[in-house]
């Protein structure tokens, strides 16, 4: 694997979707009207966000990812 890619199928990726979705209907769903109200309003959220401290709670385990990535990484997983 090239250093630098970065997978799509990654869990980091499901992780981002999530927090961008959370951001789009927590803070993001109404018109705001110039930049700087929008930077002042997600680095509101974010702040709060991070104060909460909500780990993710995944639920795929380690023998998931050597059974579901096995064809994708061969020599690695063995």
């Amino acid at each position: 694997m090239p250093c630098g890619y970065t997978p799509k199928h990654g869990s980091w990726l499901n992780m981002a979707e999530i927090e961008l979705s959370i951001l789009s209907r927590q803070c993001l769903d109404r018109r705001i009207p110039d930049q700087d109200t929008l930077k002042k309003e997600v680095a509101a959220w974010q702040a709060a966000r991070n104060a909460l401290g909500s780990p993710m709670e995944w639920r795929f385990t380690t023998e998931d990812v050597r059974v579901n990535l096995k064809k994708l990484y061969p020599t690695v997983l063995n």
